[in-house]
């Protein structure tokens, strides 16, 4: 039976190297390669083409939710699985969205990692037991299925939104909303995260099509 390829992603080098202890005692497994952040993860990804991406989820240089969302866009087969110490249901669904296939929580035990591993292999979604059993229920009932994009937003953001889209400048908005330029332009850089869009213009194009002002 060939060996199931693992590739390791963790920023931190002592909790890195247990995991892949663990991992190399497995017979089935073969740790083919480790990633200290997100962008040497993806360049691991496409030079040893793992069947497994362990991901840290607070990594450096590229976070583990970009990272997994660019890998598994280039390589649809490649399965992930998110080691983090976060268990809110927010990072779960973030998580789910951007294409992992498991969500483990590093307090769990080794077995737990093996049972993600083997429901992933399977092509099933596997979410840490120790998460509230409510909120394995509402993902269990309606499964991570892609939310509105308008949805991500606080209101401040979708108020800088409109006005962005109605082509007020940085200080324009500023005034109106009674912030300092630099509040505006943090505004504008998290909505632009959200909705992964890089550009002014596609901005716009976007509040225009999602109807926040109109054309």
């Amino acid at each position: 039976m060939e060996k199931l390829k693992l590739l390791v992603a963790e920023d931190h080098a002592i909790v890195r190297e247990g995991i892949m202890g663990l991992l190399a005692g497995n017979p089935d497994f073969e740790v083919v390669g480790e990633a200290g952040d997100g962008v040497e993860a993806l360049r691991l990804v496409d030079e040893l083409a793992p069947d497994l991406l362990l991901m840290d989820l607070s990594m450096p240089n590229l976070d583990g939710l970009s990272a997994t969302k660019q890998a598994k866009k280039k390589h649809p087969n490649l399965k992930v699985i998110i080691l983090t110490i976060h268990d809110s249901e927010e990072y779960i669904y973030q998580v789910f969205k951007n294409g992992a296939d498991g969500y483990v929580l590093k307090e769990a035990a080794y077995d737990e990692l093996l049972a993600a591993i083997d429901a992933v292999k399977l092509g099933k979604k596997f979410l840490s037991p120790s998460v509230s059993g409510e909120v394995i229920k509402r993902y269990l009932d309606h499964p991570f299925t892609e939310a509105n994009p308008m949805d991500t937003l606080t209101p401040k953001e979708k108020e800088v939104l409109v006005l962005i889209t109605q082509g007020n400048s940085n200080k324009e908005m500023a005034e109106k909303m009674f912030v300092s330029v630099k509040t505006i332009e943090f505004h504008r850089m998290n909505i632009m995260k959200k909705l992964d869009i890089h550009n002014q213009a596609a901005l716009i194009r976007f509040g225009i099509n999602t109807g926040v002002v109109r054309s």
